[in-house]
């Protein structure tokens, strides 16, 4: 039965969990209440930004919606999901508007900064039932200090299509002037290189009445393929990503911030950012200890989800990549998935940091080059 009322306090009570294999499992999924409103957003034209070399905006743009929605919400606990071009996430019923007005607000920040197009939409998780869907969650814990969302159901698969049909949507200037709150966001990490020979983007979903727990077996065999690496294929290493000055992300990151003239902002991060590359030079100063911080990073990133389907960003060798591809092509041919994979030779963080002291920081991980965009392309 699901419940009918519920407060903010439904998804951090859930229990989490730092087996990702286990998540195969649909059974390991928890409804989210019917009062829920879960919301999506997705950048049109993402595949020509790729092509005008723009995917670092893209993700960045893709980011922003989860960090405004985390901001809005006061750093509460509520389940998102990164997708490269895009994002979902649910929130509880007394926050709808304030996730409208973030929606809003990045969407109007994504057109001044960047002139992309974002589409964003809400809707009652009752609704989604009631269209044949659902939105179940689970929490994966890759440490102490930070969880991940992973959904199933098809409820955030469905709310998008109908946005992209136009039949979802917010309203545009439900935020006013307000710009969007992204503390926290950031992209200064160098791109990742292959070490195995390519990094995999990879996009599964179930086909049409499918069942769940079917779909669930061939994903099981899937990250098995991966998992003959002890750490999964993982793509940034144990020790952590690199870092450069200038970072690859300073400009980007200099339309993040909202506040001052642009050439100002940008000034200030040159001379914040030359500091931090200097520091990661070092051991650290005080209680910050830069070789643990960077091992934090690896540690954190998002590099595998459920998301009504799997995603994985994989730093693969030839042979496991022919052996996922045999698999998802055993399974394609029975009706059972459809997929896209995309290879490009290094991988890409944007982070979202609410305190550089502290180790709850997060790290999205996607190909350098098309990512997850380019492999949905090729479903």
């Amino acid at each position: 039965m699901f419940l009918k009322h519920s407060t903010q306090g439904y998804y951090a009570n859930l229990p989490r969990t730092d087996d990702f294999d286990s998540l195969t499992d649909p059974k390991r999924y928890v409804p989210l209440p019917d009062d829920w409103v879960v919301g999506v957003a997705d950048i049109v034209g993402s595949t020509d930004e790729i092509t005008r070399g723009r995917y670092k905006i893209v993700n960045t743009v893709g980011a922003a919606v989860i960090s405004a929605q985390i901001n809005a919400a006061n750093g509460a606990p509520l389940p998102f999901v990164f997708g490269g071009d895009g994002a979902g996430f649910a929130v509880w019923p007394t926050q709808r508007l304030a996730a409208e007005r973030a929606l809003d607000a990045v969407r109007r920040w994504a057109r001044e900064e960047f002139g992309i197009e974002l589409r964003v939409a809400m809707t009652r998780v009752c609704d989604v039932r009631a269209a044949g869907r659902d939105v179940r969650v689970a929490r994966y814990a890759p440490n102490d200090e930070v969880d991940y969302a992973m959904f199933s159901g098809g409820g955030l698969a469905w709310a998008e299509e109908e946005m992209k049909a136009g039949k979802l949507s917010v309203p545009e200037g439900v935020a006013g002037d307000t710009p969007p709150d992204l503390a926290g966001l950031s992209c200064r990490w160098s791109n990742v290189k292959s070490e195995r020979g390519a990094i995999l983007s990879l996009v599964i979903e179930p086909q049409d009445g499918v069942p769940e727990e079917c779909f669930g077996k061939i994903a099981e065999a899937v990250v098995a393929a991966s998992g003959a690496d002890p750490r999964g294929l993982h793509p940034v290493p144990r020790s952590g990503p690199s870092a450069q000055f200038p970072p690859p992300g300073m400009t980007i990151e200099a339309r993040v911030r909202q506040t001052g003239p642009y050439l100002v902002r940008l000034g200030a991060l040159l001379v914040e950012n030359a500091l931090i590359w200097a520091l990661m030079k070092t051991r650290g100063i005080g209680n910050f200890d830069t070789k643990v911080y960077r091992a934090e990073v690896a540690q954190n990133a998002d590099f595998r989800k459920f998301d009504d389907g799997l995603k994985m960003t994989l730093d693969c060798d030839a042979q496991t990549q022919s052996r996922i591809e045999g698999i998802l092509r055993k399974a394609k041919a029975a009706g059972m998935v459809r997929f896209g994979m995309h290879a490009q030779s290094e991988a890409m963080m944007t982070c979202l940091v609410p305190s550089a002291t502290q180790s709850n920081h997060m790290h999205f991980v996607d190909g350098a080059a098309g990512g997850y965009a380019q492999a949905a392309a090729r479903l």
